[in-house]
């Protein structure tokens, strides 16, 4: 027996429900790898699953937890053995595959990363499927031309875990990042991860116009809708944008003025299936560019337990950077 968080839906209202319950190595759905887990992560996806608010889980019941870091107890795999330390992140799990918020998890064993010898599971969890899209922003805009001395970049949702990932993971590399933050109040953690200028969130969240006054030359944006408008509109001619999230909302309310008229690029992030080779090269580059010593800034601990609780902070916007999930706990 294991425990886990256990998401089902009632037969009479559809309504879904979440509570940490036991459940046996039997009830685990098909895959060649059985892992071990030690952490997990609790992700806005992840609160949306727990909640029910969003329509995440495809189908019921459903462990959520699109992160999970451990250990390989059993393998049909070739490319795994028993104590192999893995990560995973994406690949439907947590949506259609039961996922991290477990103590054991059943999964394919292509869908798993080696874990770099440098990370362990528990920072590698504090990184997550945050750091790790963050980090696939910025080998994006790196393929298509950034160079610190290109100009400054841009980073919107400072405050969450992508934000934060992102502030840190440039500012490794010599970048000058601006950070655009709904929450001022956090100035100093922002500096302490290497922002350079923070401005307010609203200078680019609301209708603006379809070209505005060059500000920056790439930008890594997580939040979508009028503010990834705001940020093409702002961005210098041949400059870089990776849009990798929509906090905002899945709308684009902008014209072609950025695109051919400055010739900026769009480039869109899925860090879902990205295959293995993108994978590896992306955490490599976590482990080699983000200080261990930021990751008790960026994240904090919490059971498996209080992720119930902990799902509706994160969806009202009371936390701040990444919960780590001691699944053990």
């Amino acid at each position: 027996m294991f425990n886990a968080i256990l998401v089902q839906q009632a037969e009479a209202d559809q309504r879904s429900h979440a509570a940490l319950t036991q459940l046996d190595s039997e009830s685990l759905p098909q895959g060649d790898v059985l892992v071990r887990v030690e952490w997990s992560t609790l992700n806005y996806k992840d609160a949306l699953a727990i909640t029910g608010k969003g329509a995440v889980v495809r189908r019921f019941p459903m462990v959520p937890g699109i992160d999970l870091a451990g250990v390989v107890e059993q393998s049909e795999h070739s490319a795994w053995a028993p104590g192999d330390r893995v990560l995973l992140n994406g690949w439907g799990v947590g949506e259609a595959h039961w996922g991290g918020l477990a103590q054991r998890a059943r999964v394919k064993g292509e869908w798993l990363t080696r874990l770099p010898p440098s990370l362990n599971t528990h920072q590698a969890m504090a990184i997550g499927t945050a750091g790790y899209t963050a980090m696939l922003s910025v080998l994006a805009l790196e393929r298509h031309g950034l160079t610190p001395d290109r100009g400054e970049v841009l980073v919107t949702g400072a405050n969450g875990g992508v934000g934060s990932y992102a502030i840190a993971a440039l500012a490794a590399r010599g970048y000058r990042v601006i950070a655009a933050t709904g929450r001022p109040r956090e100035s100093a953690f922002l500096e302490r991860l290497g922002a350079a200028e923070i401005i307010d969130r609203s200078e680019l969240s609301g209708p603006g116009k379809p070209l505005a006054k060059a500000r920056w030359f790439a930008a890594i944006d997580s939040v979508g809708s009028h503010t990834l408008a705001n940020v093409c509109a702002h961005t210098y001619p041949d400059g870089l944008v990776a849009a990798c999230g929509l906090a905002q909302g899945m709308d684009f309310p902008t014209t072609v003025a950025p695109f051919i008229l400055r010739g900026v690029s769009l480039l869109g992030i899925n860090s879902v299936t990205r295959p293995a080779e993108e994978r590896q090269q992306a955490w490599a580059r976590l482990a080699e560019d983000i200080d261990p010593a930021l990751l008790d800034e960026i994240s904090h601990d919490i059971s498996l337990g209080d992720t119930l609780e902990a799902a509706e902070r994160l969806l009202a916007g009371e936390i701040r950077g990444r919960l780590v999930v001691d699944v053990n706990a």
